[in-house]
C-alpha cells in the first residue's frame, strides 16, 4: 500500500482594493520611496480600510476565491486551520467563523498563531491530518489585517506591513506528491525583538498602555534582520541536502515576503536562480500569514505537476521552518 501524503489540489487569495504607496508613505513619516524600495523591496501594500470588517473578512474571500475555482462543495470541507497573528478577537476563534461564513457546516476551525511562520506551521498540522487517514479535505487559510496593528506614525514597521489573506486545500494523495518533508524550528530568543507588547495575560490592556502605543508591533529591525537571514537560509539548504536536492532539482522558491534582502539571501544560500524565486513583496509587502499562500495563488499557473517547490519562512518568536513539497496538480 502507497503512503499517504497531504497535497495541495486548490488555491485561492485575496487582497484588499486600497493601495498605501511609498510616495504616500512619505506624506505621513520620514522616509522616501528609493530608501523603501532599497531597504525591502516594497512598493506597495494593500490595506483593509473599513473598520467593521476584520481578518475574517480576509480570510473568507480567500477562501471563497479558492472554493469558486476549485468547484468545490463547502460541505465537504472536514476542517478548516486559521495561521493569522491578527484575529478578529482574542476569543472566539476566528476561524470558526471563517468556516460557518463559507458554508462549511461539516468542519471543524480553529486559529494558529505563529507570526509570520504561521501559514507554514499550520500546512504541517493541516497534512498531519490528512496523513494520518481521518480527514480528507483540509482547508488551511494564511489572514492578517497587519494594520490594525501597526503605528503609521513609526517608520520602522509602518513601510514593511500589508493586509491579505491567502487559502490551500489539502487532500490524500498516494502518488507521491504533496508535503515530502519538513523542517520546523523555534527559540525565544527573540520574544524581545518582534512583539505586541500589550494586549495579553501578562500586560492587559488599560488607558496607560493604550497612551504608551503598546499594542502596536514594536520590532528591533538589525536583530530580526540577522536571526532571518541565518535561520531561514539554514533549514532552506538543511531541507535540499536532507532529501539530495540539487540547486537544478528545485523548480520553485516560495520564501516568506519579509524583505527581498532576506529573501535573496535564501535563495543565495540554496545556490537557487533568481528565475526560481517567487515574489511579490513590492505589490503586498508583509502580510505575516499570507504571504506564503497569496505567492501560490498569484503564481499558480507557473506549476507544474512533480515541480519541487521548498516553502521558507521566519517569524516572530523567534520561528522559522522549511517544507519540502511536490505539486500535485497542472493548473
Amino acid at each position: 500500500m502507497n503512503k499517504i501524503t497531504a497535497a495541495i489540489t486548490a488555491v485561492g487569495g485575496y487582497v484588499p482594493e486600497d493601495v498605501l504607496t511609498n510616495k504616500m508613505l512619505e506624506e505621513m513619516v520620514e522616509t522616501n520611496d528609493e530608501w523603501i524600495t532599497t531597504r525591502t523591496g516594497i512598493k506597495e501594500r494593500r490595506i483593509l480600510k473599513d473598520p467593521n470588517k476584520g481578518t475574517s473578512y480576509l480570510g473568507i474571500q480567500a477562501a471563497k476565491d479558492l472554493i469558486n475555482k476549485a468547484g468545490l462543495d463547502p460541505k465537504e470541507i472536514d476542517m478548516v486551520i486559521l495561521a493569522s497573528a491578527t484575529p478578529d478577537m482574542p476569543v472566539a476563534a476566528t476561524g470558526v467563523h471563517v468556516a460557518s461564513e463559507i458554508g462549511a457546516v461539516n468542519a471543524f476551525s480553529y486559529d494558529l498563531q505563529a507570526a509570520c511562520s504561521g501559514f507554514l506551521y499550520a500546512m504541517s498540522t493541516g497534512a498531519a491530518y490528512i496523513e494520518s487517514g481521518r480527514y480528507k479535505k483540509v482547508l488551511v487559510i494564511g489572514a492578517d489585517k497587519m494594520s490594525s496593528i501597526i503605528d503609521y506614525t513609526d517608520r520602522t514597521t509602518c513601510i514593511i506591513f500589508g493586509d491579505g489573506a491567502g487559502a490551500v486545500l489539502m487532500e490524500p494523495n498516494s502518488d507521491g506528491y504533496g508535503l515530502q518533508d519538513e523542517i520546523l524550528r523555534s527559540d525565544s530568543i527573540g520574544r524581545n525583538s518582534l512583539r505586541i507588547e500589550a494586549g495579553g495575560s501578562l500586560l492587559p490592556p488599560s488607558e496607560e498602555t493604550i497612551a504608551k502605543k503598546l499594542h502596536y508591533v514594536k520590532q528591533d529591525g538589525k536583530t530580526v534582520f540577522k536571526y532571518a537571514v541565518s535561520n531561514m537560509s539554514g533549514v532552506s539548504a538543511q531541507i535540499m541536502e536532507r532529501n539530495n536536492l540539487t540547486n537544478q532539482d528545485v523548480d520553485w522558491l516560495i520564501a516568506h515576503q519579509a524583505n527581498k534582502r532576506i529573501i535573496g539571501a535564501t535563495a543565495s544560500r540554496m545556490g537557487v536562480e533568481d528565475e526560481k524565486v517567487l515574489m511579490n513583496i513590492e505589490r503586498y509587502g508583509n502580510t505575516t500569514s499570507a504571504t506564503l499562500p497569496l505567492l501560490l495563488s498569484d503564481y499558480e499557473k507557473k506549476f507544474k505537476k512533480g515541480d519541487n517547490l521548498i516553502f521558507a519562512s521566519f517569524g516572530g518568536g523567534f520561528t522559522w521552518g522549511a517544507t519540502y513539497l511536490k505539486w500535485a496538480y497542472n493548473s
